[in-house]
């Protein structure tokens, strides 16, 4: 398959930062594999989006302000069942910051999410108790751009919620899966390629771009 992208399709990269990668608080496994691949496909869009996760130091996810759970344990909070994480991407750290290895200078917007202390937020397009939104459907609607292209960290989570999110609003949207990498904690990649399935989001490979 070979894809011709139009000037009007999206790149987004979700979360591509250093407590992601390797040496950071919640590293994804080969993550640091990806950056130069991202970096090679941002150079055929003209529009590209990161998500940047950001969170307060005090944030629900986090296990730490639970007494007594550990990282991925899963409790029940208002807005449904949430998997609990290491302190990670704490606004004004470095783990927080995106890669400085990824070169996409053309990148027009940041969308920051999980800075609501109370509310985890997956997805670029709406926090966890979905409800909260992040404003990028309506940026990218404003702007009439087309096919949405998910690439980033993690495969199982943030990119599946994010393109998820997007195909329940509408767009067409295909996730890169080999410009992403998996958590895959108890089935969640498994779980994930099946919601993206039924909702209808294309799984293809950079080469189907690249060439």
């Amino acid at each position: 398959m070979s894809i011709e992208l139009s000037s009007r399709d999206v790149l987004v990269v979700v979360d591509v930062q250093y407590d992601f990668l390797p040496g950071g608080s919640l590293a994804v496994g080969g993550g640091d594999e990806i950056v130069p691949l991202i970096s090679r496909l941002a150079r055929h869009f003209t529009n590209v989006v990161l998500t940047q996760d950001w969170h307060p130091a005090d944030h629900i996810s986090f296990a730490s302000q639970h007494e007594g759970k550990t990282p991925f344990d899963v409790i029940e909070l208002d807005y449904g069942a949430q998997v609990l994480w290491p302190d990670h991407c704490v606004w004004g750290t470095r783990g927080a910051e995106i890669s400085g290895a990824l070169d996409i200078p053309q990148a027009q917007l940041i969308i920051r999410k999980g800075y609501n202390r109370v509310i985890d937020s997956y997805s670029g397009f709406q926090e966890a108790d979905r409800e909260t939104l992040t404003g990028l459907a309506g940026y990218l609607d404003e702007r009439d751009l087309g096919r949405l292209y998910v690439v980033g960290l993690a495969t199982d989570f943030c990119v599946a919620w994010t393109a998820l999110d997007a195909a329940a609003g509408g767009f067409d949207v295909a996730v890169i899966e080999d410009a992403t990498r998996a958590i895959d904690n108890a089935g969640s990649l498994e779980r994930a390629r099946a919601d993206m399935e039924a909702a209808g989001v294309a799984r293809i490979s950079s080469s189907d771009i690249l060439g």
